[in-house]
């Protein structure tokens, strides 16, 4: 486990998700490519995934308790399929990402489930209102790019994972079944 410190406290950087399978993954990167993007940098392909919950800068001596608070957290007792069928552009956070044109049920009971059970740890991006979606590329500067072919995606997750973000590369610190 790699960490990097703040002030004299080490710490991670930390964020819940949905993992996107490797053969999603590769048409999702595909049809990206055939954007013909001129802006941005493209997100590699192997950190897409569906943001749930964004913890920023966890200590390391809290990350087993948040794992033990995620894992009481109630989930849909099933495998979630979301449709990502929609191109949007975020202006102000320089944002290109897929989302779904209206986010399942089940997704937004696991993203409230897991933001009250980090309340106790006062992390401050808590607060956000959520909006899933899956990034494409940052700093993007341009309007929403034409595509010939229609994003028509779905998304399934049968777990959910906390991931750990360190010099441009994530990965999953634990995760634990939808079922």
């Amino acid at each position: 486990m790699t960490d990097e410190t703040r002030g004299d406290q080490p710490f991670k950087r930390l964020f819940f998700a949905l993992d996107c399978p490797p053969a999603q993954r590769k048409a999702i990167a595909q049809w990206r490519s055939e954007l013909g993007l001129r802006t941005g940098k493209p997100v590699p392909a192997d950190n897409f995934h569906l943001t749930l919950l964004f913890l920023g800068a966890v200590p390391l001596a809290q990350i087993a308790e948040v794992c033990e608070a995620a894992a009481k957290v109630r989930t849909p007792g099933e495998a979630l399929r979301i449709s990502l069928d929609r191109l949007q552009v975020w202006h102000r956070a320089g944002v290109l990402s897929l989302a779904p044109e209206q986010a399942p049920a089940g997704l937004l009971r696991l993203v409230y489930g897991l933001e009250q059970a980090m309340l106790p740890f006062g992390f401050e991006e808590a607060t956000r209102e959520y909006r899933p979606h899956l990034t494409l590329a940052r700093d993007y500067r341009a309007p929403e790019p034409e595509s010939a072919t229609p994003p028509e995606f779905f998304l399934r997750a049968e777990r959910f994972a906390l991931f750990e973000s360190h010099k441009g590369r994530y990965r999953i610190v634990q995760d634990w079944p939808l079922t």
